[in-house]
């Protein structure tokens, strides 16, 4: 591949990966309410989930859910009732809003947890299998390595964004939660996101 179609392709996938959207919304909420480790974890979980969907559309698995309103529905709503799970559970527990020092839980569950976000999100396979052809050159063959190493230079700068998004949304989370009075609106506002986000994941359509 050409110097300068990897440029352009880091330049593209830099300015998508920091625009605003759920997975940013996300990982700010993560660093408010837990601090700089949960969330970098957790973000790191979610870019991994990358690898998948990369896989998936080197390989054509992900043009299932251009052809099949059935699969593309499954796995929409199986993500949506995760999201909801995670508020329900947020809400039930109380025990979302915690001092960085003071969050216990383990790296592993977080790291799951921002995997199985992103992989049950069909319209991250269908933006992956839509975007990465538009940077492969047909005419050199290897048509499937192509879009691995595409993917992976996508996941590597997402890596380093949504790491440092969960560094500085923490120092953040570290002054507010400092203060009581303000700290105990954040379960509230981690339900919101996990609701919010698993609503318009459930909304989506295939388009």
């Amino acid at each position: 591949m050409a110097p300068s179609t990897l440029f352009y392709f880091l330049c593209a996938s830099v300015a998508l990966t920091v625009a605003p959207g759920p997975d940013n919304i996300f990982v700010v909420t993560q660093g408010i309410t837990r601090g700089r480790r949960p969330a970098i974890v957790t973000a790191l979980g979610m870019c991994s989930g990358i690898s998948v969907h990369t896989t998936a559309a080197a390989f054509g698995i992900s043009a299932v859910f251009y052809s099949s309103v059935i699969a593309f529905n499954v796995v929409k709503y199986a993500g949506a009732a995760y999201l909801l799970y995670l508020a329900y559970k947020t809400l039930r527990d109380r025990s979302a809003i915690k001092l960085p020092l003071a969050d216990d839980r383990p790296d592993a569950a977080l790291f799951k947890r921002g995997f199985i976000m992103n992989v049950l999100n069909p319209k991250v396979a269908m933006f992956f299998l839509a975007f990465l052809p538009q940077f492969v050159t047909p005419n050199t063959g290897y048509f499937p390595l192509q879009m691995l190493l595409l993917g992976f230079l996508f996941m590597v700068q997402a890596v380093v964004i949504f790491c440092l998004i969960g560094y500085f949304s923490g120092t953040i989370g570290g002054f507010l939660l400092a203060r009581p009075k303000t700290a105990k609106y954040f379960d509230w506002l981690t339900v919101g996101v996990f609701t919010s986000l698993g609503l318009r994941l459930a909304l989506a359509e295939r388009g």
